[in-house]
């Protein structure tokens, strides 16, 4: 399945000398269901780090669309403990304070300072518009969770269209370009919500990325009202289900896909493989404006045609030469050629070649240069000139 071959391959990690993998986790509006793939994948990358089954030690959150307190509780739930937690999890608040607004009224004495993060798992972010500072913030979590060995640490990210609301494409690439090219980044994943963007930012952050799964809906719209045909309005479906599409990269640069379904649970999601349960009758042979079969009548009528070689021989077998002659008959083609010979010389009315050279000097045609012996002009003049500089000396 897709997402257990997500979850292997963040859980291996890196391998040395090779960058991070990487996992780019899109949605839409169509197909809301992005948050649900992120915090199943954050629940099995977890799993595997507390049972100490994955290259990473730890895991450093970076959250910008929920808070801090949301992630605890979701890892709780999950059979974490909050004493395992603080072991092997960190978290950048970008959530609660994300451009420094409430320090700053705090500050001043306009607000009171009432900050309900957890300081031993949570560290504020206080201008996320300052990604140089947030990378090393995040480096810095990381080496802390990994206790300074020389061990490897995962990065999450919860909303990569938070980032670019503050930062431009480049940074944001630059940004996660490094952390997965650090030493100690055993992998990252992010979500990308990715109709609030560009194609560029979405091209982007594909091309960073060693795997790209792709959250789409199953219903499209048939009427153009966002109508299914039972008049049930397409959002709702869709927001119970969706397609799951991931796109590996290989190390070799071949392409590997896997899709299957995803269904939203009380206790979570659900992946099943594509289309199980349904039938579908759609032909293998693409869909093209003309026809690929033929008829039978068609069939006849190509039998009926006469190729080109079968024109000669009326009728009969044709041996067609392909410049081997068996010494069997090369000796039955000399006998014909002689008879044929003395065939022509009792009736030389059929005409013959008679050739007399001019002269008894001219020789026989053959395949030796006659010049060979001769000294060419060039050699002549290179001799002149070495003879000249002699005498000049």
């Amino acid at each position: 399945m897709a997402a257990e071959a997500i979850s292997r391959a963040l859980r291996d990690g890196a391998l040395e000398g090779e960058h991070a993998p990487a996992l780019t986790i899109k949605d839409s509006i169509h197909a809301p269901l992005g948050a649900f793939v992120f915090d199943h994948i954050l629940a099995q990358l977890s799993s595997n780090i507390s049972s100490s089954k994955s290259q990473a030690q730890g895991i450093v959150l970076v959250a910008f669309a929920r808070s801090p307190q949301f992630y605890a509780e979701l890892l709780k739930s999950k059979a974490n403990d909050a004493a395992s937690l603080k072991k092997w999890l960190r978290i950048v608040d970008c959530y609660t304070d994300p451009l420094g607004w409430k320090i700053q009224l705090a500050e001043s004495g306009i607000v009171s300072n009432r900050s309900t993060q957890n300081a031993t798992t949570a560290s504020l972010c206080k201008n996320v518009r300052d990604l140089d500072m947030l990378f090393s913030s995040i480096v810095e979590l990381g080496k802390e969770v990994i206790r300074e060995t020389k061990g490897r640490f995962a990065v999450a990210i919860d909303s990569v269209s938070e980032i670019l609301r503050h930062a431009s494409i480049s940074s944001a690439a630059s940004l996660l370009s490094n952390l997965r090219s650090h030493d100690q980044v055993a992998c990252l994943f992010w979500l990308f919500h990715s109709d609030l963007h560009e194609m560029k930012a979405s091209s982007a952050l594909e091309y960073i990325s060693s795997m790209v799964a792709c959250v789409e809906p199953i219903s499209n719209t048939a009427n153009g009202k966002g109508m299914n045909s039972e008049n049930v309005p397409l959002i709702e479906q869709n927001l119970g289900r969706g397609k799951f599409s991931v796109r590996f990269k290989r190390r070799n640069g071949r392409i590997r896909l896997m899709s299957e379904e995803l269904h939203t649970e009380q206790m979570g999601i659900n992946f099943v493989p594509a289309f199980e349960g349904h039938v579908t009758s759609q032909s293998l042979v693409p869909k093209v404006q003309f026809n690929l079969q033929l008829s039978e009548k068609e069939r006849n009528d190509r039998a009926k045609v006469v190729l080109p070689f079968e024109h000669q021989g009326d009728g009969k077998p044709i041996q067609i030469y392909d410049g081997r002659r068996s010494v069997s008959e090369s000796k039955t083609e000399n006998k014909e050629t002689n008879a044929e010979k003395m065939h022509v010389n009792e009736d030389s009315g059929r005409g013959e070649i008679i050739y007399i050279r001019d002269s008894d000097d001219e020789m026989p045609d053959s395949d030796e240069d006659p010049d060979d012996d001769l000294i060419s002009d060039s050699t002549i003049f290179f001799l002149t000139v070495g003879i000249l500089e002699l005498l000049t000396n």
